[in-house]
Order: C-alpha cells, then sequence, then structure tokens
C-alpha cells in the first residue's frame, strides 16, 4: 500500500521523497487501515452476547451517536450523527453496544444509505424487536469541498422496521423525541426532523 501511496503522489506532481513526504505513505496506511477497521470487525464479538432477558416494551433509544465514515465513491469523510431506536420483545441489549454497533459499519467505505439499513437490519437479526428506527444525519465532504460544493448542505436518511413502519404513531413518538436534539457537527445550529421517512 506505502508503494501505491508513493506512486499517487507523484502522479500528483509532488516528490514522495522530500522531508515532509517521507513518512506519509506509512502515516496514510495506518490511517486508512483504522478508518477501514470495521471489515475486520465481528457483530457478534462486538455485541459480545450483552443480550439480557427482560419485561420491558417500551421505546429504547440511543440518540446523537457520533460516526465518521468514509464515502465509497470519492474517498472523502462524511460524518454526523445516528439515531437508534428499538421496541424489545423479552430481550434488550447491552445499550453500549449500539454505538459499537454504528461504529462497525460506518469504518467501511459507506454511502449513508446502506449504512442506516446495515445499522438497522443488523438490530433486528439479532435481538428480533418488535421494530427498528435509525435516522441519520450527516455532512459530506464529498459535497462540500469538491462538486457542488455546498458547505451547509447535510443528508438525512432513515430505515423504519416493524412497528415503527407500520404504525405511525410509534414512528411520531420516536421522531419526536430525537427532534430537539438533532444537529450535524459543523453545521453550527439545530435542524428540524425529517418530515418523512424512507425504508
Amino acid at each position: 500500500m506505502q508503494d501505491l501511496i508513493r506512486q499517487l503522489l507523484a502522479e500528483l506532481g509532488e516528490d514522495p521523497t522530500r522531508e515532509g513526504l517521507l513518512e506519509t505513505p506509512k502515516r496514510v496506511e495506518r490511517s486508512l487501515r483504522f478508518l477501514t477497521s470495521g471489515y475486520e470487525a465481528d457483530v457478534d464479538s462486538v455485541l459480545n452476547n450483552a443480550l439480557f432477558g427482560v419485561e420491558y416494551n417500551e421505546m429504547v433509544i440511543v440518540k446523537d451517536i457520533d460516526f465518521y465514515s468514509l464515502c465509497e465513491h470519492h474517498l472523502l469523510p462524511f460524518f454526523g450523527k445516528c439515531h437508534v431506536a428499538y421496541l424489545p420483545k423479552g430481550k434488550v441489549i447491552g445499550l453500549s453496544k449500539l454505538p459499537r454497533l454504528v461504529e462497525v459499519f460506518a469504518r467501511r467505505l459507506q454511502i449513508q444509505e446502506r449504512l442506516t439499513s446495515q445499522i438497522a437490519e443488523t438490530i433486528r437479526e439479532k435481538i428480533d424487536p418488535l421494530g427498528v428506527a435509525v435516522v441519520v444525519e450527516a455532512t459530506h465532504l464529498c459535497m462540500s469541498m469538491r462538486g457542488v460544493e455546498k458547505q451547509n448542505s447535510f443528508a438525512v436518511t432513515s430505515a423504519m422496521l416493524g412497528v415503527f413502519r407500520e404504525d405511525a404513531r410509534t414512528r411520531l413518538e420516536f421522531l419526536e423525541l430525537i427532534k430537539h436534539r438533532m444537529h450535524v457537527p459543523g453545521v453550527g445550529e439545530f435542524l428540524p426532523a425529517p418530515s418523512g421517512v424512507t425504508d
């Protein structure tokens, strides 16, 4: 990988042998391996059997989970917040496991839509709840640094499964509970909840 990075530097018009760039291939390799470490992660190991039988049937929400990922189209970062909710059916998952699950899928080459659905589908598969809801809001540097160069644009995606998809009242309750805290890092202001949902 380091040889490829040296080639890339040369193709960009740089001198890979100059002092400031001598260690760059090593640093870039280390950085990329960290940012894509989700490929090596095993979801079951991350969850570590932190599933607990309980008689609790109200909504469980973890809001404002920070994440950083790389857009698979340009290898530029996108980052923001993820909000996760589920309605348990006799089983809950340790709260700290939800941010770790988000991290597993964020640390891959991604698109926001896939990231959203992977988180939701994995929770459904692992704990079989009555429903799962995931909302992801993010700033994409491929939009703000290049292309349309819209610095204040952001994207909101959602996945609604089970009762969150079938029952408008449950869906609305979730969206209302996350609405007053929804914001995107870098935008600097609070944003309204999404007006619609997608699956």
